[in-house]
């Protein structure tokens, strides 16, 4: 028999739960009779007339009914519509509750409730809003409600994972990655008081280092190099590949699938969380069999794809799915509303922020995070071994609103807020979890290059190849340089005797370059040739092109490939270019402004099958931190030049430091190295994991990654380790309350 305490105990928390679904009803029922009341087309009684007993009672019926459909049909409604886009999910979120709503009025006895269908919509949703809010304050006033859930359903789950008992499993570790948040950022937000949590943990518990990027300082690069140990061959997030003929875009599916195929075959690994991992709201897998809003299986259809898991497991709670549809609508408003007070106020610099973009943020600052924090908090409870997630929320804001804004700032408390919660969760899992932040890249402020100078680089190109540009590119200064600089290098040419050199000049004075941009990088192609096209070749084609690119002054250097000289860096020296080899570049020359290991990622990107043949990054201000991105963005990353290029590792100080003596890893693949130790660390295992694919002569990776159109490894599981599976939700999610409340503005 148990102690009289505890069985008290038990039953005092069957009384308080019975009590909170009680309280919640009657509040439901007395929000659907105020709503009856106001809405013409919503009525909870006959047109004859009843006794207002009689409707109060029909509207305890419909509240009930309608509590019930939420908690069992909604479920199996949600996860009918898995294939379906998350937008248009978000978007029949209404049109599923006020469906269900029509379902529990049918259900009343003598057919006492009628409503419209639109009204139907607008009541369930007001009532899903009203029991999630009744539902969380009563958790509030009952401090140990919140803990007995999450440590009852972390039992459970423990005992049918079989997983060792609490205090005998090894630690996990959970990788949270600040999309976008640079080093020199987050100290600030610290000293300002915007991240408390963050500011706890420095104090306490861990400790912060810096680490340098590779030249394409941007998540495709740096995620693929952290999880899966190799980014080789990723020049830009954009870059055109001569052998292929194709565009690759590193948050496009197809490029993931590509990039991360690429890089298990290069490194005969799986990935960083390929032993009981979870990988949340990234671009790659990194080899986990637990995936939610994961970019390179988005492509897939079917029960393959696990890519959505996360979103059928959140939205399976319609308080969950109205709440984060509402705060989506609230964070348009903010943004429409940030957005005019910016331009009334003469903010520079400023790019557009219309169209579209409102309810791209809204997705990435609210639906993507809601979602990623809830899978991360059900993987901790589940008791996984590894996660890596990503809250992208910065970033976005970041590259409309300016990295140092007061846009970026509140995001920056909300992120705060979220990994508080994480925390939270972490202390009622089946294990000891050890959170790492990091980020992935940071990012640097300036104004665009077209807003600084008028044309975008593009224009720029042409008109240094003599192309037709726009009229109002044409009548900037830089245009009107480089089409005169063009002007003359062809009449020169054309008085030349006519030889060989002359004459495929003349043949291919007509191609049109493809010219990318990655932030303040720019990655310039000439499609009609084979392999990459040297110095000499571009300057017998297109004689104004180097001159007019290497000295403009919102370009801080270009790389081109040179026939006599091997790699070349081309810059501005006073009135004049200066053309160094890359091989002999150190601390000293052009890179030296863009800081320690510069030219060492240059050096490396050079080697890359697919480098552009010409590579430019822009100019970078170390009195200001100013560069200029080549594409609509205030803040931006993707080439070399100030804070985009120093993110961050802030680790518990039970781990070993990053690099012994406390040195900065350079690069994301020394980041994975680092990672991968961490994570041994936790096992107590000092020879990693042991997931061998086979020697480089073997017929592939034994985890089949498909073709081209292929989304990465498939590794079935059993329907009972299926956080998706229709019995395991509450415990997958088991927040009832509001995932990350946003109390500013």
């Amino acid at each position: 028999m148990g102690e009289p305490g505890v069985g008290a105990a038990r039953w005092k928390a069957a009384g308080g739960a019975l009590l909170r679904v009680i309280v919640v009803w009657a509040v439901s029922t007395l929000t659907l009779l105020a709503l009856a009341g106001i809405l013409p087309d919503f009525q909870l009684r006959s047109d004859d007339g009843e006794s207002i007993t009689r409707t109060a009672v029909t509207a305890a019926w419909g509240a009930g009914a309608f509590g019930l459909l939420s908690a069992l049909v909604w479920p199996l409604v949600v996860r009918a519509l898995l294939l379906v886009p998350a937008l248009v999910l978000g978007l029949l979120v209404f049109f599923l509750n006020g469906s269900l709503l029509l379902l529990a009025l049918r259900l009343i006895p003598d057919g006492g409730g009628a409503a419209a269908p639109e009204t139907a919509v607008v009541v369930a949703a007001v009532m899903s809003a009203v029991a999630s809010a009744t539902s969380t304050a009563l958790a509030v006033r009952d401090d140990n409600a919140y803990r007995r859930r999450l440590s009852r359903l972390a039992t459970r789950r423990r005992r049918r994972r079989g997983r060792q008992a609490e205090g005998e499993a090894a630690p996990g570790t959970v990788f949270l990655q600040l999309d976008g948040v640079g080093h020199a950022v987050l100290v600030q937000a610290v000293k300002d008081g915007l991240m408390p949590t963050v500011a706890r943990w420095l104090d306490t518990s861990h400790r912060l280092t810096r680490w340098r990027t590779d030249w394409s300082s941007q998540t495709g690069a740096s995620q693929l190099g952290i999880l899966h140990g190799s980014n080789h061959d990723v020049p830009g997030f954009r870059w055109y590949e001569k052998d292929t003929g194709r565009i690759m875009v590193s948050n496009r599916p197809a490029s993931a699938v590509e990039l991360q195929r690429r890089a298990v075959l290069r490194t005969r690994d799986a990935g960083l969380l390929s032993l009981d991992g979870a990988s949340r709201g990234n671009l790659f897998t990194g080899g986990a069999d637990q995936l939610a809003l994961v970019l390179s299986v988005a492509a897939r259809r079917g029960r393959a794809n696990r890519s959505r898991a996360g979103y059928f497991a959140y939205f399976s709670d319609p308080a969950n799915a109205v709440r984060t549809a509402v705060s989506f609508v609230a964070e348009v408003g903010r943004e429409i509303g940030q957005s005019v007070r910016s331009r009334m106020r003469g903010d520079r610099p400023r790019t557009g922020r219309g169209g579209l973009y409102p309810f791209i943020r809204a997705f990435a600052t609210v639906v993507e995070r809601d979602v990623v924090v809830a899978a991360v908090m059900g993987d901790m409870l589940a008791g996984r071994t590894a996660v890596y997630a990503d809250l992208v929320a910065y970033d976005e804001v970041a590259h409309h609103s300016g990295p140092h804004s007061r846009d970026a700032a509140k995001v920056l408390q909300r992120i705060d807020r979220a990994v508080a919660l994480i925390a939270k969760v972490a202390e009622h899992a089946p294990r000891t979890y050890r959170i790492v932040l990091l980020s992935d890249h940071g990012q640097s402020p300036g104004e665009t290059f077209e807003g600084a100078y008028g044309l975008t680089l593009k224009d720029l190109v042409r008109a240094g190849c003599g192309l037709p540009v726009s009229r109002r590119a044409g009548r900037t200064k830089s245009g009107a340089e480089a089409r005169d600089a063009a002007r003359h290098a062809l009449l020169g040419a054309l008085h030349r005797p006519i030889g060989e050199d002359a004459a495929e000049e003349r043949t291919a004075r007509g191609s049109e370059p493809v010219v990318l941009a990655s932030g303040n990088l720019g990655l310039i192609s000439f499609p009609d040739r084979p392999g990459r096209l040297s110095r000499e070749e571009i300057d017998r084609r297109h004689p104004a092109l180097l001159h007019t690119l290497a000295g403009h002054p919102g370009i801080g250097f270009l790389l081109v490939r040179s026939e006599r000289h091997g790699s070349v860096v081309l810059a501005r020296d006073g009135a004049g270019t200066v053309e160094l080899p890359l091989a002999g570049l150190d601390g000293s020359g052009p890179l030296a402004v863009f800081g320690p290991g510069a030219a060492d990622a240059v050096r490396r990107t050079d080697a890359f099958p697919h480098v552009a043949d010409i590579m430019v990054n822009s100019m970078y201000d170390p009195a200001t931190g100013r560069v200029h991105a080549f594409e609509a963005q205030i803040g931006s990353h993707g080439g070399l030049g100030g804070e985009q290029s120093l993110p961050f590792l802030l680790s518990p100080r039970e781990l070993s430091e990053p690099l012994p003596g406390g040195g900065e890893p350079a690069g994301a693949e020394q980041v994975h190295t680092v990672l991968q130790r961490w994570l041994d660390e936790c096992r107590g295992d000092p020879f990693g994991p042991q997931v061998p694919l086979g020697p480089a002569e073997d017929s592939g990776p034994q985890v089949p990654l498909g073709p081209a159109e292929d989304s990465g490894p498939r590794i079935a599981l059993d329907p009972a380790e299926d956080p998706r599976s229709p019995g395991r939700q509450d415990e997958a999610f088991p927040v009832t309350g509001p995932v990350v409340q946003d109390k500013s503005d």
